[in-house]
């Protein structure tokens, strides 16, 4: 009976929320006109750095732009050092001057998370928009969100970037079971995750295209940016961008530089991000594929100021993942206009329409190499009409509608 009664309840949900989420009625922004200004999101942001932070960053300026009091409160310990795969959390660019952030919340201290939650619960913000990318989290936020509860006046959407982890730890399950409690609707970026957070809940959701990163300024001419960064002005260099963690493929992608095909073409890989496991294993592939001229190595943390001169200096941004919910690369490779390839995993197609805005192939090394083949064949040229037209839908303030779309219980 349960299990009948959760079914029920997911349907109506859907036929709910089965409207256009992205474009919300002129009823609906009358009622969020009524509303309070008060906003709050919890999540990574400055002094920490990493996509997570600049996405909240960035949702902040659109709830500010719209008329809402926000801030954002992040954390003064996001992870014990110990459990950091990276060099450093911490950012060395200057705080946002339009941004109002408190660095407060420790993640591993409860005496911390019942401080916040008590007062963010005394602020009576109307809406909290939480983050949720990793079950680690889950004991913390949980927590902090059932105490600004205790107001029975906010409501808490949250946006999850995974809900089932790319890579899977002890107590996953438990954590997540203990976060959704507290919170009163969901906002995903790929129907993957859709999918995985209904195995744990059946509150209103709405499934949004994560918006471009249209923060790191425009476009640069290539020459520019190649000149900028070192790089040669004649050669061809696909992009590798972000983190390295093994379920992105990195190593599949080194291996389809040793095709005797893209050796043929000249074609150059250049790496830009930071390693989140053991490099070891990646440099003695290298040494026994042979393939160290082909690769230009970036692999410190790639600052917020320098993006921009790495997406313009590429010809194709390469998402060659072994699996995926969504990618951040993705709106990035979006706002510089860059043809992409990405693998048939998780959400990765759903935005990348195949022989319009790039490839999409299987993930493994020949397939990749091929894809690799075709954009060249193609030719950046042949994508940019398509690019452009697709990354319309692509808009920050679209999300904020379709968060406060949810966060309007009569709704």
């Amino acid at each position: 009976m349960q299990h009948e009664k959760c079914i029920v309840s997911r349907e109506k949900n859907k036929k709910k929320y089965s409207h256009d989420s992205q474009n919300p009625s002129a009823e609906t922004f009358a009622k969020i006109l009524t509303m309070s200004k008060k906003t709050i999101i919890i999540g990574p942001a400055w002094p920490l750095r990493g996509g997570l932070a600049s996405f909240d960053e960035r949702l902040a300026r659109q709830f500010s732009r719209q008329g809402f009091e926000t801030s954002i409160y992040t954390f003064s310990l996001q992870y014990p050092g110990f459990l950091f795969p990276g060099s450093t959390q911490y950012s060395t660019e200057p705080a946002p001057s339009d941004i109002k952030i408190k660095a407060c919340i420790n993640s591993i201290n409860p005496f911390n998370w019942v401080l916040i939650g008590n007062e963010i619960r005394k602020q009576k913000p109307n809406l909290v928009i939480v983050r949720y990318w990793l079950p680690l989290m889950g004991p913390c936020l949980g927590t902090i969100l059932r105490i600004v509860k205790k107001n029975s006046f906010t409501r808490v959407v949250c946006i999850a970037d995974n809900v089932i982890p790319h890579e899977k730890r002890l107590g996953d399950k438990p954590f997540t079971q203990y976060f959704v409690k507290p919170v009163d609707a969901f906002i995903t970026m790929s129907e993957s995750v859709r999918n995985d957070l209904f195995s744990f809940t059946s509150k209103p959701s709405l499934q949004v295209v994560h918006p471009l990163y249209d923060n790191f300024g425009g476009a640069i001419q290539k020459e520019e940016a190649r000149k900028k960064l070192g790089l040669p002005l004649e050669d061809k260099i696909i992009l590798f961008f972000g983190f390295i963690r093994k379920y992105k493929g990195l190593d599949l992608l080194l291996r389809s530089m040793n095709d005797v095909r893209i050796r043929a073409s000249n074609i150059r890989l250049l790496v830009a991000g930071e390693f989140y496991e053991n490099r070891k294993e990646y440099d003695e592939l290298i040494a026994e594929l042979g393939i160290s001229s082909q690769l230009i190595l970036r692999t410190d943390f790639i600052q917020d100021s320098e993006v921009g001169y790495y997406l313009s200096a590429a010809d194709f941004v390469i998402q060659p993942y072994r699996n995926a919910t969504q990618s951040g690369v993705t709106p990035l490779a979006y706002h510089f206009e860059k043809p992409m390839l990405v693998t048939n995993v998780g959400g990765l197609p759903d935005l990348v329409p195949n022989g319009k805005v790039g490839v999409v192939t299987a993930p493994d090394p020949t397939s990749i190499a091929t894809g690799i083949l075709q954009l060249y064949e193609l030719g950046e040229n042949f994508f940019l009409p398509h690019l452009r037209e697709e990354k319309k839908k692509y808009s920050w303030q679209k999300l904020a509608g379709a968060i406060l779309q949810l966060a309007d219980e009569r709704l």
